[in-house]
């Protein structure tokens, strides 16, 4: 995809990883459906979504699979990461562990994915009290900083950022694309749709 003219469409591969209760599966439903279930059964595998965006008048599909974030079905998820144009790493501010896991999922991101997936860090569930964070907004940044991430905290409960963690990955996919660092004929994370 050298040059995406307004008659084309794309077609992006997302994941959702991060330890289980963090909230991937309420980021998830909060984008495609504009809700928030605060009471979620926990993903079993993965779980599907797609939403249909435009960015500079290009139609873009987004397809997110919601991962399981529980070891037992680590064999499961990891080929979802070959096909991934994005991963989004998602911790929970108010419990530490699960921003202390990041590294490591961050490095199955980057063992099992294309060497140009986008990969953003999201803080969810920035609506709690002050009294309840454990991860500041800092700390967050900073870890993005020394690994090469994008960052921003999220909350799937009023939908701050939701959108926007969706839309500015899809625009740097689109211009990885425009430059020919995805390959949008192959099975890669690229699709043009006609």
């Amino acid at each position: 995809m050298s040059s995406a003219s307004a008659s084309e469409a794309c077609e992006f591969n997302y994941i959702i990883i991060g330890d289980s209760g963090v909230g991937k599966s309420c980021l998830l439903l909060q984008f495609v459906d504009n809700r928030f279930q605060p009471v979620h059964d926990t993903t079993i595998g993965v779980e599907f979504g797609k939403k249909m965006i435009t960015i500079d008048n290009i139609p873009i599909m987004l397809r997110i699979w919601d991962t399981a974030g529980k070891e037992r079905f680590f064999s499961i998820t990891t080929s979802y990461y070959r096909n991934a144009a994005v991963a989004l790493l998602v911790y929970d501010i108010t419990r530490r562990g699960t921003f202390e896991h990041i590294a490591s999922w961050l490095e199955d991101a980057r063992r099992f994915g294309h060497v140009n997936m986008k990969i953003m860090l999201v803080g969810n569930k920035c609506d709690m009290p002050a009294r309840k964070r454990a991860v500041s907004t800092e700390q967050g940044e900073q870890f993005a900083k020394e690994n090469g991430l994008t960052f921003m905290e999220t909350s799937c409960k009023t939908a701050y950022n939701v959108d926007e963690a969706f839309i500015k990955t899809a625009s740097t996919v689109l211009m990885k694309a425009r430059n020919g660092e995805f390959d949008a004929s192959s099975e890669v994370r690229t699709t043009l749709i006609n």
